[in-house]
Order: C-alpha cells, then sequence, then structure tokens
C-alpha cells in the first residue's frame, strides 16, 4: 500500500506477551524508519486463521513478520492468508510440521491439568524443556520471569492456545512457494521444537538463512539475546534492502 511504512511485528509464543521480545525491542525500536510492534492476536482469538486475519486487519499494508514457537507457526498462517503482504520472515524456534499424534495426546492431558488448576506444577516440571541446563544456571530470575509471564497469561490461554496449535495444517508443502527473505534460528538443544524442524523450514523456504545457537534451548530470545538481536538486524538489512 503506497505511502505506508513497512511494520515489524513481533509475534509471541504460547502464553507469551511482550516480555518475551524485552531484550530485542529496545534494539529493533531504534531501527529508522520502521514501526516495531508486538502483536497479541493469540492472545484474543480462538484458532490460527482467526488470529491471522485479526493481525492483517490490523496492521495495514507492508509487514514484517518475527514469530517465535507458537508465533512463528501464526507468520506461517499469515504469510498463506496473504503473501503479498508479507515482505520477510524470521522464524524462532518454530516448526511448519503439525502436531504427532503422540503429541495430541500430551497437550489434550497437560490441558487437563491445566483446567484442574495444576498449571503451575505441569509449567515447573517442564522448564528443562523450555531452557537449557546452563541458561537456568547462570541466569538467576529466569525460570521465574517464565511462570510469571505464563502466570499473565493463564490457563484459559494456555488451553486455547494449545488446542489452536493441535488443529493446525501441515505447512510444509506450501513453504517452496515462499520467496521473501527469511531468517530461522533455533537453539541447538531446542527439545520442544528440535533444529530438525528448522533445518526443514531452512531447507524448503528458497534462499533462508539457517543459524543454530550453541548452548540454547527454546527461549532464544531470553537465552541468547545477543545473538538473535545481531541476527535480527542483518535480516532487517536485507529484507529492506539497506
Amino acid at each position: 500500500m503506497p505511502g505506508l511504512a513497512t511494520t515489524l511485528l513481533l509475534l509471541p509464543g504460547m502464553a507469551s506477551d511482550a516480555a518475551l521480545w524485552r531484550h530485542q525491542w529496545p534494539v529493533l525500536q531504534a531501527h529508522p524508519g520502521l514501526d516495531v510492534r508486538v502483536v497479541d492476536a493469540h492472545a484474543r482469538f480462538a484458532t490460527l486463521p482467526e488470529m491471522g486475519a485479526a493481525l492483517l486487519a490490523e496492521n495495514p499494508g507492508e509487514l514484517l513478520l518475527a514469530g517465535t514457537s507458537m508465533g512463528g507457526i501464526l507468520a506461517l498462517e499469515t504469510w498463506q492468508q496473504a503473501p503479498h503482504r508479507v515482505k520477510g520472515l524470521a522464524l524462532l524456534g518454530t516448526s511448519a510440521r503439525p502436531d504427532t499424534p503422540e503429541l495430541i495426546v500430551l497437550r489434550t492431558q497437560a490441558c487437563e491439568l491445566f483446567a484442574a488448576g495444576r498449571m503451575d506444577e505441569v509449567l515447573r516440571a517442564n522448564l528443562m524443556f523450555a531452557f537449557h541446563a546452563d541458561s537456568l544456571r547462570e541466569q538467576p530470575g529466569l525460570a521465574e520471569a517464565y511462570l510469571a509471564m505464563m502466570g499473565r497469561a493463564g490457563p484459559g490461554q494456555l488451553i486455547r492456545q494449545n488446542r489452536a496449535i493441535m488443529a493446525r495444517p501441515d505447512r510444509r508443502p506450501m513453504l517452496p512457494g515462499m520467496a521473501c527473505p527469511t531468517l530461522v534460528v533455533c537453539g541447538d538443544s531446542d527439545q520442544l521444537t528440535p533444529p530438525e524442524a528448522s533445518r526443514e523450514l531452512a531447507d524448503g523456504i528458497p534462499g533462508a538463512q539457517l543459524h543454530l545457537l550453541p548452548r540454547c534451548g527454546h527461549l532464544l530470545t531470553w537465552e541468547q539475546p545477543g545473538a538473535v538481536n545481531r541476527l535480527l538486524l542483518e535480516w532487517l538489512a536485507r529484507a529492506l534492502g539497506g
């Protein structure tokens, strides 16, 4: 759309909010000529198609999408709805694969526990899947910040968003048609969206660049903020033609 500046949308992961991008926000916001926003469509709508449609309706013009985990899945959904609007993609710790039957069973069981008031218990038991052990040991307060963010979302959001993720389609067939500048980043020890899922994304999207971060788990924007910031700025330079 002529006359509209390019907007960079930061898409948080499941039950996450702007705090997930706390280390990236000041760096990206300082980028000249770029409108940077953190979106919350995942917190307001029940399905990925509804989230993507709202994101597009609420943010006119050309878009750059940077999503982590569920945010990356939503970025793929948004591209599918309006590829002409998306000028670039940064897909962090995410996957184009659908859930396996085994994972659907695990998510369903977790939702039952969330509904029964056992959210904190479940999340604490799974901290080692969210973070690299070195990150938890070397960054005091990391686990509590994560649990606090999940607590702000609450069990209702966790249940709705897990259901949305379980219903997602296989996005791998559309990857070869995605021609925009794409960055794919993953922690080398990510146990929730393992590196092979990121390799699959990078191999499928023409020209995509893949980076694996050492000693890093799933929460890479917090665990390796300096590396993530550097890669995002390099990606912006490619996507904006600078």
